[in-house]
């Protein structure tokens, strides 16, 4: 159970994050790129922020996930410069990508295929006898 200090120091994370992260893909000539923050979770202790990012296109997730962690050290300071007001301490941030909506779309596409295991008991592996 997050407490409300957890829940306000992530949102403010969150927000600024969104601003650090898409200011610098359009500084850095990524036209195209869109990097949004789903979620950030902030442990009980503050000292360490789990970032969740939604990254489009897809393919260059990996990409920019590396990027991105290894900029993690100026990413902070940006951040602690813009809250500096508001936190003490700017907590460790643990970049991840958040593939929530790709799984979301591939239960979305196998449901509309016309090859249905439902249907079609005999698609799934496990029913397959060798």
């Amino acid at each position: 159970m997050e407490s409300q200090r957890q829940k306000k120091i992530a949102s403010v994370l969150q927000r600024d994050l969104v601003e650090v992260l898409q200011g610098a893909a359009t500084q850095g000539g990524m036209k195209g790129i869109l990097i949004s923050v789903t979620k950030v979770n902030v442990t009980v202790d503050l000292s360490i922020a789990k970032v969740y990012l939604s990254i489009f296109p897809i393919a260059r997730g990996v990409e920019l996930l590396a990027g991105i962690r290894s900029n993690a050290p100026l990413i902070k300071h940006e951040l602690s410069q813009r809250t500096k007001h508001q936190l003490r301490r700017m907590p460790q941030l643990i970049f991840s990508i958040d593939d929530s909506l790709e799984y979301i779309d591939q239960i979305d596409k196998s449901l509309k295929r016309t090859e249905n295991p439902i249907d079609n008991p005999d698609l799934l592996e496990k029913r397959k006898k060798v």
